[in-house]
């Protein structure tokens, strides 16, 4: 078994907090503003921000399943932490850790909003799509999940044990 690298951990501390705390300022700013004065239209007809409280998961799913979302959330940090963990501290994986680290902060960013206002502050919408309205740590686990699957997708070498040169 290999040894713990302390420091490891606390890069992602670091870049966790620093994550959920971009997240959790943007949703004060929404909550404060928006929900008070209404939309910002930053282009007419595209992009706006838009208050909206989502009782529920992604894209507005399981409404009202509160006590259903928190030991989702739980068991994922739990999945994320275990598999970041089980990454080797290699420049080959720093991705995949850095993927990690993304929905890590996601998942913890929308946490805090269950567990403190009973619901997740969202507020970025594309309203020439009327895509569903969304924040920043939604974009964090979008971004970590789709640069892990093109990842596992892409480099055939990284999971089948194959070793490759790392690069300095």
């Amino acid at each position: 078994m290999r040894g713990l690298d302390v420091r490891r951990y606390w890069k992602l501390a670091l870049a966790v907090v620093c994550l959920v705390a971009a997240d959790q300022l943007t949703k004060y700013w929404a909550y404060a503003i928006l929900r008070v004065e209404g939309p910002v239209v930053l282009i007419p007809g595209v992009f706006e921000f838009s208050y909206l409280e989502n009782r529920g998961a992604a894209f507005g799913m399981m409404q009202g399943k509160f006590w259903l979302l928190i030991p989702i959330t739980v068991i994922t940090v739990a999945v994320i932490l275990y598999l970041y963990h089980r990454l080797p501290n290699t420049k080959r994986f720093w991705l995949l850790r850095t993927c990690c680290t993304l929905i890590l902060a996601g998942a913890l960013g929308n946490f805090v909003d269950r567990c403190f206002r009973g619901f997740v502050v969202d507020f970025l919408y594309f309203k020439f799509i009327d895509f569903p309205v969304f924040n920043v740590a939604d974009c964090y686990v979008v971004i970590g999940c789709i640069a892990a699957a093109c990842v596992l997708l892409f480099d055939k070498n990284l999971l089948d044990g194959k070793p490759k040169e790392e690069s300095t």
